[in-house]
């Protein structure tokens, strides 16, 4: 049975990936690559599993305060070998300030090889009300009130 993110996430939904687990710093993701998420080798492309490294983290950071959204701040990938088949990220929030957390996360094949790991620094924020978007609230001018 899969979790919500507890926002909606297009892109993540039309990746696919479901949440397995969101708790005590720690995060579980699954993925299967459909064939438009292929490169020209015929293996998941390097920037959807820099996607699924980046919502690990992401998600490993919230579970400790999950009122809070978290944004990117810097991330760091290693690929070490092509990601075939059924893949599964594991996050885990690393260290956290007030208003930072420091994350890593690993993307693991079917036989349970290690494919792609990264680190990342995120910055908890406020979550937008449903159907806000960032771009929208950058837009607003300043209130006169």
């Amino acid at each position: 049975m899969s979790l919500s993110f507890g926002v909606l996430i297009p892109f993540v939904e039309h990746l696919g990936f479901t949440l397995e687990r969101f708790e005590g710093g720690e995060s579980e993701l699954r993925y299967t690559a459909r064939p438009e998420h292929m490169n020209t080798f015929h293996v998941t492309h390097g920037g959807a599993c820099m996607t699924l490294l980046d919502v690990a983290m992401a998600a490993a950071a919230r579970s400790v305060q999950q009122e809070m959204g978290v944004m990117t701040i810097e991330l760091k990938t290693s690929f070490m070998q092509p990601a075939t088949g059924p893949l599964i990220a594991k996050g885990r929030l690393m260290h956290r300030t007030a208003t930072m957390a420091f994350t890593e996360a690993t993307i693991y094949d079917a036989k349970g090889r290690a494919c792609s790991h990264a680190t990342g620094t995120f910055k908890y924020v406020k979550r937008l009300p449903v159907g806000g978007n960032a771009a929208d609230a950058q837009l607003q001018p300043p209130s006169t009130d």
